[in-house]
């Protein structure tokens, strides 16, 4: 129900700061304190707007469709409104979502790379949760389909995936990168759930999953990268492909999925999105969101096939210094390799997830 909801996303931040920190520097406290303090504003908004729905809904426990009952809301509607469009803001912080998305880029780059890989794969799908709990389990989307709420929440979904695009796209910094990278492909997601479609809600609850395992294998790898080499910065790691082949290649992998490219999982997600935008009634953002999103692939691109493209082919002057195999430990390669090989896997053989998450867009 929605309180257990409320107590496990505060228990979720808690549970994570210490990742953020671990290191103990001046700059992976101030990143951690900057984490909490967003984390748990973004819950406070949810957390008034739970004490609202208390009144208004039937029930708390979660049910397919929504619980708001309508009688007892007559009258109060637009304040309704208002406080819902807050704890999409409260819980699009979470998921990285504009305007509350700074804690994203500030706490990948201090915290380990594992860390990163979990705070970028799995836990901004902790906000991605929470709204779809409130959307489609309290609030309903019927009540929410064709208002202003729904439309300013497409438009900033839709800016933050063009936002983080652009940023990720100027970044020097490789995790820095990918964080931004996180705020823009995780907002792929929320523009699928605002859309109120059910084509709009397979295709985000895909990306949710393919973007978990095209991200955690780039935090990974950066990882192995950093840890093999203290390499940081996107312009140190030309010629990488000849030292750390495999970590590159995986790299590649996971850069194509994220792109949308096939056969890796990344397209099908993509797909999904584009067709659910197109059918659902939304007027001008019908054909604005596929815009947005190829937009989005072609500077996604921009920002990570350069990274394998100078890593295998450095250029001249590079090739004549040499390269020394530094290939990752096989700690560190196999949970890489397995995630790269379930991409691909994943993006030929789509069948079986698509089914199971129509089941579940059938009984909302």
């Amino acid at each position: 129900n929605m309180m257990t909801l409320y107590l496990s996303y505060e228990y979720m931040t808690l549970l994570t700061l210490p990742l953020v920190i671990h290191t103990g520097t001046p700059e992976a406290v101030r990143a951690g304190m900057k984490y909490l303090g967003y984390s748990v504003f973004g819950a406070g908004l949810g957390l008034m707007g739970f004490f609202f729905l208390n009144s208004y809904c039937d029930t708390t426990t979660f049910m397919p469709g929504g619980t708001l009952n309508l009688e007892l809301l007559a009258g109060n509607e637009n304040v309704l409104l208002a406080v819902y469009f807050l704890m999409m803001i409260g819980f699009g912080c979470k998921a990285g979502m504009f305007p509350l998305h700074a804690w994203l880029p500030t706490a990948h780059p201090v915290a380990p790379s594992p860390a990163s890989a979990v705070l970028s794969g799995i836990i901004t799908k902790g906000g991605v949760i929470a709204i779809i709990r409130v959307t489609y389990y309290l609030v309903g989307p019927d009540f929410i389909r064709g208002t202003w709420v729904q439309n300013t929440l497409l438009t900033l979904a839709i800016i933050t995936v063009f936002m983080g695009s652009m940023l990720a796209y100027k970044e020097k910094l490789l995790k820095r990168r990918l964080a931004y990278s996180t705020v823009s492909q995780v907002s792929y997601v929320l523009f699928g759930l605002f859309l109120l479609h059910p084509l709009g809600f397979l295709g985000a609850l895909m990306q949710a999953v393919f973007h978990a395992v095209a991200k955690n294998i780039l935090f990974l790898g950066a990882g192995a990268i950093i840890y093999k080499t203290g390499k940081t910065f996107v312009y140190e790691l030309r010629g990488l492909g000849k030292e750390m082949p495999i970590v590159m290649w995986t790299f590649a992998i996971a850069s194509l999925s994220l792109i949308g490219i096939p056969p890796t999982a990344g397209f099908v997600s993509k797909w999904y999105l584009a067709v659910g935008s197109l059918s659902s009634e939304t007027g001008f953002y019908s054909w604005l969101g596929p815009v947005v999103l190829l937009l989005s692939a072609l500077l996604t691109a921009g920002y990570l096939l350069p990274i394998t493209m100078k890593g295998f082919f450095p250029g001249e002057e590079e090739s004549r210094k040499g390269f020394v195999r530094k290939e990752a430990d096989s700690v560190m390669l196999v949970p890489i390799l397995l995630l790269a090989v379930l991409a691909v896997v994943l993006g030929m053989f789509p069948g079986g997830l698509i089914s199971l998450i129509s089941n579940i867009a059938q009984q909302l």
